[in-house]
């Protein structure tokens, strides 16, 4: 138990430390050196969890993904349709928690291996998603369900990116979200103004 504990911590502060240091210098500049020396522990430590600094990148990022799947998990099997909005307020609120390391993952730090990993995770449980909610609700999608998804997840990040590279967001995130509700429900037709055509 102890042991664990300690595990968490050393994990910890080994995630603090990559995400203060990548918003300071960027991620190319770092060392293992400036890691260790930031979360205070030995070389030895660092080693005994991970390979090298893009290992620990690649592990932050996993780690932050299955935390935003255990809290979309209830919110998604509690909706039938899924144009609630919650799931993407969920992820909102989520990022928000989490703001400095979206902030890196998004901004395509790390050769932009940690982005393209969250999102194409993003990507594979989105589709399933969809899939699930076509056949549970009996109805064929018109497109294909992996492309939808993708558009899907870019346009979330793409929103995300932008709503939190703000010192202070610059709208709730329930407006987002309602927004962003709108737009999936009506469509870039709707949403630009425009009547649709009778």
């Amino acid at each position: 138990m102890a042991e664990d504990r300690r595990t968490r911590r050393t994990r910890r502060a080994l995630r603090d430390a990559l995400v203060s240091l990548v918003l300071e210098r960027g991620y190319a500049a770092l060392t293992v050196d400036d890691i260790t020396g930031r979360a205070d522990i030995a070389r030895a430590t660092f080693y005994s969890h991970c390979r090298d600094k893009e290992d620990l990148f690649a592990q932050v990022a996993t780690e932050l993904l299955d935390e935003l799947s255990a809290r979309l998990s209830p919110v998604v099997a509690g909706s039938s349709v899924g144009f609630t909005g919650k799931p993407v307020l969920e992820l909102f609120r989520h990022a928000l928690d989490e703001r400095d390391l979206y902030r890196i993952i998004l901004r395509g730090e790390g050769d932009g291996r940690p982005l393209r990993d969250f999102t194409d995770a993003f990507v594979r449980r989105t589709t399933g998603e969809f899939r699930d909610r076509a056949e549970r609700n009996g109805v064929e999608p018109r497109i294909d369900p992996e492309l939808l998804a993708r558009a899907w997840v870019g346009e979330q990040i793409a929103v995300l990116r932008w709503w939190l590279e703000h010192d202070v967001p610059p709208m709730p995130a329930e407006e987002v979200t309602r927004m962003l509700l709108d737009l999936a429900v009506h469509g870039r037709y709707w949403a630009s103004g425009f009547d649709l055509p009778v």
